[in-house]
């Protein structure tokens, strides 16, 4: 039985793919700021790191772990009931828990495609629906959607997840526009690079083939992606910006990030398509 915290005056927070990663640090460090946090995965037997964190920190009794599977639409439902069930609101929804398909679009297999875009895309929907009638009828909320660089330029090798990405962004654009006037704040966090699982585990479902017409140019997606994840800032930063947006009365709609997306912003909006595409050549040579 869940126990019944209804009385509990600190906000409210879900976050979803908090086993690693931007996840896991955003809930430790909501949970710093006085937050109640619902700490959702797929898999609870993963929780170990954040259990420990949460620990270290003395704030152990602000974390509540709930198994959730975004693309299983039944957990989803069942995980926003127990939440409602134990904290009588939501005040804040964290659509973090997504993972990356690499490859060549020739070569990466339709059962893939669907995959990535049931967890980033499909997934984040199901969530975010799941809680939109809570926060309507509370007359507030805020909807923070991560997406990433990748959700600003397409890049060789990943456009499965940049697919995903682009998509997430469209819907966080119309969900803004259509949760104005019912007092619901809607954010887009778009991380560059940074020192997450992510990265090997993006490398992992990398689709190869030794005799691939694209073998070259796939290795030097590999190179650029092993030194980006090992050169790449502390992902503090994104969780740090997550809690900030937090506490702030209008965040505006778009939040960029770290290493390259500053920078590709400026140049897609500055630069013409071909010097960036020659741009991005270079980079992977």
């Amino acid at each position: 039985m869940v126990q019944n915290i209804k009385g509990e005056t600190s906000p409210v927070a879900l976050i979803t793919g908090t086993s690693s990663g931007f996840g896991m640090l955003t809930a430790i460090t909501l949970a710093k700021q006085g937050y109640r946090v619902a700490a959702t995965m797929r898999d609870l037997s993963r929780n170990e790191q954040l259990v420990q964190l949460a620990e270290q920190a003395g704030i152990a009794d602000r974390l509540h772990y709930i198994r959730l599977d975004v693309t299983d639409s039944d957990s989803v439902q069942g995980a926003v009931a127990a939440v409602l069930q134990m904290y009588g609101r939501i005040d804040m929804l964290v659509n973090n828990a997504g993972f990356a398909v690499g490859g060549f679009i020739e070569e990466v297999t339709m059962d893939d495609w669907r995959r990535q875009m049931e967890t980033n895309l499909f997934g984040l929907i199901a969530v975010t629906r799941a809680v939109l009638p809570v926060m309507r009828e509370q007359k507030r909320g805020l909807i923070i959607n991560l997406s990433s660089v990748s959700g600003l330029s397409g890049f060789p090798g990943y456009a499965p997840y940049a697919a995903s990405k682009f998509a997430v962004e469209g819907f966080t654009e119309s969900l803004r526009h259509e949760m104005a006037s019912f007092g619901v704040r809607v954010v887009l966090v778009e991380p560059g690079a940074y020192r997450t699982p992510i990265w090997n585990k993006g490398l992992g479902e990398i689709h190869r083939n030794d005799n691939s017409p694209y073998k070259e140019k796939l290795d030097a997606v590999l190179r650029y992606s092993a030194h980006a994840g090992q050169t790449a800032p502390d992902p503090q930063e994104v969780a740090d910006l997550i809690a900030r947006i937090a506490r702030m009365r209008a965040p505006r709609l778009r939040y960029a990030l770290g290493k390259g997306s500053r920078v590709l912003i400026v140049g897609k909006t500055l630069l013409p398509w071909k010097w960036l595409e020659w741009i991005i050549a270079r980079g992977l040579k």
